[in-house]
């Protein structure tokens, strides 16, 4: 297949992947305005009550959890265009549906619109990368991981510049609704490979179904505790910066973002150079988040967190999940959709389940609360590690043996 065709389809996929990195992160950045704008009451301080944000916030998650069942056979029945293109055309109605939101229960229902978005780009734009680059896909799909990160790394210069400009804030919302729908319009027309789910095979192999073997399990478990280990870190590290005296705790989130994009252009040369594989790196990263997360318990010092900031951006959220979405996409050829939806499902019941989990403990806690939630976390990755081992162990063999059933 002569894939550098299908570049021009590559680039409009990660497009919608950078812009996706804006959308997670625009709500969080306008708290103050998007309560005034939905009616939020005044509390006795004089301050608005920003938590309908964070329900709203909150729904993004919930849209994306319900969606991804569907999502994902769309994507194998359907086609990749197809899902990708209902993913953009949510995220603009959701990002132009937000700013003109009358009140909190109608930004609720365009919020569980971004989310659905979302699952439907995860299913759309994940697989469409794979098959476009072939042996590299592992690599292609890590870089979905870099998207987001470049988009959430652009978004406070917008901000800025959108401040300074002395323009509305509901600036920013049309720029990207409006740059959104242009690569939409793109990926409607360029040229994208043929769904490996959807090539004619022969009667035997027309009606194949999933068949879950205890590796693609431990793999699809594994999407829960790497996303709790980075989940975790991103709702701690700032109650942990203030109960270790920093003075601005926030710098830690800048650390962390710096560590997940050299993480990402880093393991793709290793894994290109074949120095690690995949599957080897879902062993690595994570046992060095491990040891990061116990040192930051023992050192009590501001500038652990910044180099655990660091090194946690780099080793948790450089690209394990999205290695984890490859690993299993190569386990289920013929069913690249369903088997992300499934991968993304055990990720964002990760973010639910533990989170609520890493609530309770820093209640109970008190001011030591966030050390526990370290310690929670260090226990949740070790079992990702385990986990890995195993895979690692089993994954040569049994992949093996249904490339050659397929």
């Amino acid at each position: 297949m002569n894939t550098k065709r299908y570049y021009p389809a590559a680039l409009a996929l990660y497009i919608t992947f950078i812009i996706h990195g804006i959308g997670v992160s625009i709500l969080a950045q306008y708290k103050d305005e998007l309560a005034e704008l939905w009616g939020a009451a005044t509390l006795p301080n004089g301050a608005l009550d920003v938590s309908i944000v964070f329900t709203v916030i909150a729904a993004l998650g919930l849209g994306r959890l319900i969606t991804l069942p569907i999502s994902g056979p769309v994507s194998d029945k359907f086609g990749r265009r197809v899902s990708s293109l209902i993913g953009v055309g949510l995220y603009v109605l959701f990002f132009v549906g937000i700013i003109f939101a009358p009140n909190f229960y109608v930004a609720f229902v365009f919020a569980l619109l971004g989310g659905a978005a979302n699952s439907f780009l995860d299913t759309g734009v994940i697989p469409s990368l794979m098959e476009i680059f072939g042996k590299k896909g592992s690599i292609a799909n890590m870089f979905t991981k870099f998207s987001i990160s470049i988009g959430q790394f652009a978004l406070p210069f917008m901000i800025g510049f959108v401040a300074a400009s002395q323009m509305s804030f509901q600036t920013v919302f049309y720029f990207v609704a409006i740059l959104l729908a242009i690569d939409g319009v793109l990926l409607a027309f360029v040229p994208l490979p043929p769904n490996s789910s959807t090539q004619k095979t022969d009667k035997n192999q027309k009606k194949e179904k999933m068949k879950f073997t205890a590796t693609s399990v431990v793999i699809i478990l594994i999407a829960f505790t790497c996303t709790s280990t980075f989940q975790l870190w991103l709702n701690a590290n700032q109650e942990l910066g203030t109960l270790y005296g920093m003075e601005n705790p926030s710098t830690i989130q800048s650390y962390y973002a710096i560590g997940s994009i050299v993480a990402v252009l880093l393991t793709a040369v290793f894994i290109n150079k074949k120095w690690l594989k995949p599957v080897q790196v879902l062993i690595l990263y994570p046992a060095i988040s491990a040891v990061m997360l116990l040192i930051i318990y023992f050192i009590e010092t501001p500038a652990i967190l910044l180099i655990g900031g660091f090194i946690l951006g780099f080793a948790a959220a450089g690209g394990v999940l999205q290695l984890v979405t490859s690993t299993a996409n190569e386990l289920f050829p013929k069913h690249k959709g369903k088997i992300t939806s499934i991968v993304m499902i055990s990720s964002s019941l990760a973010n639910y389940i533990i989170l609520s989990a890493a609530g309770v403990i820093t209640r109970v806690g008190g001011v030591d609360g966030p050390k526990y939630v370290l310690l929670f976390n260090f226990a949740i990755t070790a079992i990702g590690v385990l986990l890995a081992i195993y895979v690692n162990k089993r994954y040569k063999k049994e992949n093996e043996g249904m490339v050659e059933a397929a």
